[in-house]
């Protein structure tokens, strides 16, 4: 038995692991689903002091609260650089990093740093004026019909204060960690490029790939499922 801590990507929330939960559970093991501050069921909280610490507090207060000792900590898109965060605070805790088509920092990056500059200036502008990143097109995602029109019911403005917060923190601490990349490939989402790279050529990785968009939890949870079961060792 395991015990998966599941962190979402920007703009989604704890309801995007919907699908996958059915399947942990049956396999025997606990998940637990962490919705991030001003996300989700969250996003009455949004605010502008909302950084990047706040959403590594949450993950490590669910860690906490549930008294995890060897957890496999899964995180997708954004969600990549809080749990690196989270794995610099507490490595003993952590049993494996699972970064699904995510970000992967380096020491003083932050979510922004591998973007193409159009996309830093698309979003830095709308930080200006609203304080929060709009939602992206669940196409980009590679979701059509039903599934984009549930995501897109469901997602919720990003905070704005996390884009170019940077990440400090003990890369050999991190990089001591059994670590696994799983690349969605189909359509291969543009933000993500640099990461799919960086994993390729640092030593140490697992690295997977699901012929599926982005949103692999949602388009492809059998074929993610899996990956994770494999991750806990199954």
């Amino acid at each position: 038995m395991a015990d998966f801590v599941l962190v979402h990507g920007a703009w989604h929330g704890a309801w995007c692991w919907k699908r996958i939960l059915p399947g942990l559970w049956q396999a025997g093991h606990r998940a637990f689903p962490v919705t991030l501050t001003g996300t989700g069921e969250r996003a009455h909280q949004l605010a502008p002091g909302i950084a990047l610490k706040t959403h590594i507090d949450d993950v490590a207060a669910v860690m906490d609260a549930e008294e995890l000792a060897q957890a496999v900590v899964v995180g997708h898109s954004y969600g990549g650089i809080v749990i690196t965060g989270l794995a610099d605070r507490m490595p003993e805790r952590i049993a494996r990093l699972v970064y699904l088509d995510a970000v992967v920092p380096l020491p003083g990056e932050s979510w922004s740093s591998g973007h193409p500059p159009q996309t830093q200036e698309q979003r830095r502008q709308s930080i200006a004026a609203t304080g929060s990143i709009p939602p992206a097109d669940p196409a980009l995602f590679g979701l059509s019909g039903a599934d984009a029109a549930w995501v897109a019911r469901r997602q919720t403005p990003q905070p704005g204060g996390v884009y170019d917060d940077r990440l400090q923190f003990d890369a050999a601490r991190v990089a001591a960690l059994p670590r696994t990349f799983i690349d969605c490939t189909s359509p291969a989402l543009g933000t993500i490029a640099a990461m799919r790279e960086r994993v390729r050529k640092e030593p140490g990785w697992q690295v997977h790939e699901i012929p599926t968009g982005h949103d692999a939890m949602i388009s492809a949870p059998e074929a993610l499922l899996r990956l994770l079961l494999a991750a806990a060792g199954n």
